[in-house]
């Protein structure tokens, strides 16, 4: 039987919106401060169990992000529980954690470290994660001299090549030109079928979540409206998407 790999349990998040940072610098010596509260997630509660490929629907400020954060411990609920087993890859800012001064190469060290692993690790994923990323020379060279499109594919090829057990995706397929972005989506692919990874996909394409995931997850204004097959929340999010 599967394990729970992703748990939430009735899970708030609430920010307090300022008129400007004035105010929200004030409100922390003063309680009579006036703001507007807003509850990027409200009450949401899902399992995620080892394996399973999940696709997070919803408009622009649905609470998808907010999710994401709180699973990778960028934020934490107001309210509620969240449990992750797993070591945990995300796919969203590609290019955090780089220093600039140091070498493509150096970053891949760098970046490793942060996200667990040992050196000796790391020195057994470098070939794959240089090949892979198609930078050539150029990983020894500052990443400050990278272009945008450099960084982002040493960034996604570091994530994918960790071997991850928690893979979560948000609109990061979009890395390079079009035979970069097939290979990675035949890479995520290869993860998610062959190593047992569990994927939680963030996407506005639904036609990409389909090659993914059989399951579908469906936000409104920080409310999960839907849990169940992809087919299904994919037309309950194409209705949401006519509103």
């Amino acid at each position: 039987m599967n394990e729970t790999v992703i748990e939430f349990k009735n899970v708030t998040k609430r920010y307090k919106l300022f008129k400007n940072d004035k105010k929200r610098l004030l409100s922390t010596f003063f309680k009579n401060i006036k703001f507007i509260e807003k509850r990027a997630v409200d009450d949401v509660s899902f399992q995620i169990k080892t394996g399973e490929a999940v696709a997070l629907f919803g408009r622009n400020g649905a609470g998808k992000s907010t999710i994401l954060k709180m699973i990778t411990g960028v934020c934490y609920p107001t309210n509620g529980e969240i449990t992750v087993n797993g070591r945990v890859s995300a796919l969203l800012e590609l290019t955090s954690g780089f220093d600039p001064e140091f070498t493509g190469r150096e970053n891949i060290y760098l970046k490793g470290q942060l996200l667990g692993l040992k050196d000796a690790e790391i020195k057994e994923l470098e070939k794959e994660i240089i090949n892979f990323a198609e930078l050539d020379e150029y990983i020894d060279q500052p990443v400050r001299t990278y272009s945008s499109g450099m960084k982002a594919r040493l960034g996604f090829s570091i994530n994918v090549n960790i071997k991850p057990e928690i893979l979560i995706v948000d609109e990061a397929l979009s890395v390079g030109d079009e035979a970069f972005k097939r290979k990675c989506v035949k890479k995520v692919n290869e993860i998610v079928n062959k190593e047992n990874v569990t994927l939680l996909f963030v996407t506005h394409t639904t036609g990409v979540a389909k090659e993914f995931c059989k399951r579908g997850i469906l936000m409104e204004k920080g409310k999960l409206t839907f849990d169940g097959e992809i087919n299904e929340a994919i037309s309950k999010y194409n209705d949401t998407l006519k509103k």
